[in-house]
């Protein structure tokens, strides 16, 4: 009968903490008809049974904690901002899909990742699964180490300061210097690119579209140097640069003109087009044949209308 008291008793203030009660031992030892060590020992194996859950469904931590103010026991609820072993798992997979590091950069970063983030009795599972695939991981051909530059040119953009680069371009392989406003970092297609405004006419004379009022491309890992300068610039909020609206419509980073395409679409999967261009909406489905419409910048989507054969006909 005693034990049955307890197990009600136990409940019942396990309800009361999760609806946000304060729990006073003295009250709850007369209410019981119990002592007030009874009631601590209560408490305390309602502390265990959290400890024990650690993490509910939800990403939240629940802890037991004594209120000074109130002189009571509440219950704390603690967003737990570290990965899940399945969000690890699945971190992990990108990275190395994303083929973005050098081998030896990869592996370090794997590691760090699953150190911090996984529970140790779950790290030689995860490792288990990535390791076929880390094993065969072909870095990229430029076998650049670029992450210092990647922080330097961040630390440019928040504090809205001039950097100037050594930049080795693919046309020619000749190598130039600009001096820019940095806007962005982005990620595409293996690559980390920097948006970048210039300033000087005379350099822009030589772009394809001379008075292009969007940043220029910058592949992050063929900057031979940057120099960020103590020169700052203004940055109205009109004149915000919106990377996220930005990467909605350019392709493989290739910059150029805005313009609105119009094409139709007979290939078996219209939501591979979709997610592909993410400003398209279709304005027409006929017999499995779509018409779609999308803003781009520039001549990447070229690239990908090609690569669609005669599944896309462009209007």
């Amino acid at each position: 009968m005693e034990e049955n008291d307890k197990i009600t008793r136990m409940f019942d203030l396990y309800n009361r903490l999760q609806n946000g009660e304060i729990i006073h031992k003295p009250y709850e030892a007369v209410r019981y008809g119990v002592s007030e060590r009874s009631i601590q020992r209560d408490i305390e194996d309602i502390r265990a049974y959290f400890e024990r859950e650690e993490v509910d469904g939800n990403g939240v931590t629940n802890r037991i904690v004594y209120d000074r103010k109130e002189q009571g026991y509440r219950l704390e609820r603690i967003q737990n901002m570290k990965l899940t072993n399945s969000e690890s798992l699945a971190v992990c997979k990108i990275l190395l899909d994303s083929r973005a590091f050098t081998k030896k950069k990869m592996d370090v970063i794997l590691a760090k990742l699953i150190a911090c983030c996984v529970p140790e009795c779950n790290r030689d599972v995860v490792n288990r699964l990535i390791a076929n695939e880390q094993f065969h991981y072909v870095e990229l051909q430029h076998k650049a180490e670029f992450l210092d530059t990647l922080w330097a040119i961040g630390q440019a953009i928040s504090d809205r300061r001039y950097i100037e680069i050594r930049y080795k371009r693919l046309k020619g392989r000749k190598t130039v210097s600009r001096k820019l406003k940095p806007a962005a970092i982005l990620f595409s297609e293996f690559y980390f690119y920097l948006a970048a405004f210039i300033d000087d006419m005379e350099t822009r004379k030589d772009f394809e579209v001379e008075d292009d009022v969007y940043p220029t491309i910058y592949r992050i890992d063929r900057i031979a140097r940057v120099r960020v300068l103590a020169e700052s610039f203004p940055l109205l909020y009109r004149d915000r640069f919106e990377e996220g609206e930005f990467r909605k419509r350019i392709q493989f980073m290739f910059g150029g003109k805005l313009q609105r395409i119009k094409f139709r679409y007979s290939g078996t999967s219209v939501e591979a087009v979709l997610d592909r261009l993410p400003t398209a909406k279709i304005l027409a489905e006929e017999g499995g044949v779509y018409t779609i419409s999308a803003e781009v910048f520039g001549k990447g989507v070229d690239m990908w209308i090609r690569s669609q054969g005669d599944a896309v006909e462009l209007l």
